[in-house]
């Protein structure tokens, strides 16, 4: 073969992959552009009142303090260690959004993800409470405390690194709660949180419905 036919099926060759790379990039654009109109249809259809989601934190490294104006930030933090959104081994990507809802889809909260983070958006129309319970004394010290103390172990027997440990960040406005952010999730701990987070919300919803 000569040394011309050689550099055209090279050239050939390259095509192809070229070709082949645009289409994924296509597909993966499409993808991308039918989650951000899900995102959109939720905040328009389901009431919440938050800018555009591109104004929320993208950073792989998050801060140690979430800056709200006339807001508190709670931050439970990982010992001796600064959280980062780090890649957990063995996880899958889930799905970029994801609405919580009451058994009568009744909105609750929206959770997207950025990296290993996963955010938490309460629906602001029903103004959650962290004195509200179950929260603190179920999702908090319940779920939210025993995966830092389970990591936490890991840590020390030399099983993981600090920077994959569990952590979460509660942003708040006084009492209510306007955002949750948690850190380092894998594939099995993502379906025990939407569980735990879901069922926490409706029963708050459900006393806040009922009379004092």
């Amino acid at each position: 073969m000569s040394h011309d036919q050689e550099k055209m099926k090279s050239l050939i060759a390259f095509k192809k992959r070229l070709e082949d790379k645009l289409a994924s990039l296509e597909d993966e654009t499409k993808e991308l552009q039918a989650s951000l109109d899900t995102v959109n249809s939720i905040l328009l259809d389901k009431g919440f009142r938050r800018g555009d989601l591109k104004e929320l934190p993208t950073s792989p490294a998050m801060p140690k303090e979430v800056m709200l104006p006339k807001q508190e930030v709670e931050v439970q933090m990982p010992i001796e260690s600064k959280p980062t959104a780090a890649s957990t081994q063995g996880s899958k990507e889930p799905e970029s959004v994801i609405p919580l809802k009451t058994m009568n889809e009744e909105p609750l909260a929206l959770i997207y993800f950025d990296k290993q983070s996963m955010h938490v958006l309460p629906d602001e129309s029903k103004n959650f409470s962290t004195n509200t319970p179950p929260f603190t004394n179920f999702l908090v010290e319940r779920v939210f405390a025993k995966m830092q103390e389970k990591d936490a172990e890991l840590v020390r027997t030399g099983h993981l690194t600090t920077d994959k440990m569990f952590s979460y960040n509660i942003v708040r406005e006084e009492d209510l709660i306007r955002e949750i952010i948690i850190r380092n999730v894998d594939e099995e701990r993502l379906k025990e949180l939407k569980s735990s987070i879901r069922w926490t919300l409706e029963k708050m919803y459900e006393k806040m419905k009922s009379p004092s």
